[in-house]
């Protein structure tokens, strides 16, 4: 049903208990998981200061994926990617690109209020993508 699975990441623990899923799913389905983590360039701080800033959330992308990774250890193929952008627009932009059957994100990501709302990036992309989405909320909510 499943063959390539995608799955936004940040880090966060709403993060962590989609990719569980998604693993379930994707051993189940013999599917190919693309973990992605986009630094978000719109924010204000990084066109104020620049390059030096782009490259710490790359590095930061970096961190989080290696560690996921880690983390997994899992028999599922995965193919890890950190991009730069709009994280909306990349997410979709890269669901499209590789071809995934669903993308599977948590309901809201680290930011304070998103902790009692569907995060805005989960909403809209919920909205606007032509994939099917699955949400997944942390267990202990």
């Amino acid at each position: 049903m499943y063959e390539t699975i995608l799955v936004p990441t940040d880090g966060s623990d709403q993060a962590d208990a989609a990719l569980d899923h998604a693993v379930s799913l994707a051993r189940e389905n013999d599917a190919t998981i693309h973990l992605l983590y986009v630094a978000d360039t719109n924010r204000d701080s990084v066109t104020t200061v620049g390059g030096r800033v782009v490259d710490a959330l790359e590095a930061e992308g970096e961190r989080v994926t290696s560690e996921t990774r880690e983390r997994l250890d899992s028999d599922v193929e995965i193919v890890d990617t950190v991009e730069t952008g709009d994280p909306v627009e990349t997410i979709l932009d890269y669901g499209e690109m590789v071809g995934a059957d669903l993308i599977v994100m948590g309901t809201h990501g680290r930011s304070g209020l998103d902790r009692y709302l569907l995060g805005s990036t989960t909403e809209r992309i919920v909205r606007l993508s032509s994939i099917p989405v699955l949400t997944v909320r942390e267990e202990s909510e």
